[in-house]
């Protein structure tokens, strides 16, 4: 088994990932690694992961929405072709429903397997990481010290490289131009955060909006459901301000833009995500100092202002 990421630097690997914040964060840490030219991905068909990974070899399988049984298994028989067409020297995976068959097949066929959790989870693993303790031969790591121990490894957050300041050039101006970006998970809507907004913005302000599943046709300002990398990134840097769901790819894409965003997670209560990790990550870069972090029904203008006032470091 792997007992720490250096091991596989500069391997061929085969890449696997949900589209949003894992795979965000996978190809991170891909780029860390240096891993071979040759490696591939698997992840699903969609605005980022085509932007993303346009200079990479792509294979794209149908889209698994979170604990969709029936699709996770549907998912190994074209992993399993991906895996015999060539000679991988491992298969990485930092998360969500495709993680589990990339594993266990990379395991079936005797390649190193191994499984990184996700940034977000600070408490504990995933469903998928659970699951993944059972099988045998898969190296399981942990971006978190206070649960590593076991069978999870600790290794190299990726949120160890910002740090914030504030940008003294704005320091009495208010935000003009706000993006609010809802993230595009599958089949969840974020409707409260869409009134939020609207209630607490003032009437001056320019609103630009990535809905994802919140289809909407009352919205002032530009809307649309899904960007590419490109898009996104050009929104986030001609607006004054980002608002966003708690969503750790959307959050560290900000991040690396050099902007502090405000974060707001979805909550299970209202049937906005399988569960509640996104207050986690939120929470964790809020005393970072590199996010204002509120609950929907407790979000400012005051705390977008003073979002728009601090800029981000990538060390």
């Amino acid at each position: 088994m792997i007992n720490e990421l250096n091991e596989i630097r500069g391997a061929k690997a085969l890449l696997v990932a949900s589209t949003g914040g894992h795979l965000h964060q996978l190809n991170l840490i891909s780029r860390r690694l240096k891993l071979s030219s040759k490696s591939q991905w698997v992840t699903f068909d969609h605005p980022q992961s085509r932007s993303l990974l346009e200079s990479g070899r792509v294979n794209f399988i149908p889209y698994i929405a979170p604990r969709d049984l029936k699709k996770i298994c549907q998912a190994i028989r074209p992993i399993s072709q991906i895996l015999s067409s060539e000679d991988f020297q491992v298969v990485i995976s930092t998360g969500a429903g495709v993680a589990v068959p990339a594993l266990v097949t990379g395991r079936a066929k005797g390649i190193e397997s191994l499984y990184i959790e996700s940034v977000s989870r600070f408490d504990g693993p995933s469903l998928s990481g659970k699951i993944l303790t059972y099988v045998p031969g898969v190296s399981l790591f942990t971006q978190h010290e206070e649960w590593a121990g076991g069978k999870w490894k600790r290794t190299q957050s990726v949120l160890t490289d910002y740090t914030r300041k504030f940008d003294q050039s704005k320091e009495h101006l208010t935000p003009a131009k706000v993006f609010v970006t809802l993230g595009t998970i599958k089949p969840y809507r974020f409707d409260s955060l869409i009134e939020r907004v609207l209630h607490i913005s003032p009437p001056w302000s320019r609103l630009v909006w990535q809905v994802g599943n919140t289809t909407r046709r009352d919205l002032p300002g530009i809307v649309r459901s899904t960007l590419d990398s490109d898009e996104f990134d050009d929104h986030v840097m001609s607006a004054d301000v980002t608002i966003t769901h708690a969503g750790v790819g959307s959050a560290l894409r900000i991040l690396e833009l050099g902007r502090c965003p405000v974060m707001v997670p979805r909550r299970r209560s209202r049937g906005e995500h399988v569960d509640d990790h996104q207050q986690q990550i939120g929470t964790k870069l809020s005393r970072l100092g590199l996010a204002q972090f509120s609950e929907v029904e407790d979000l400012t203008w005051e705390q977008v202002e003073k979002a728009s006032r601090a800029l981000v470091d990538h060390l």
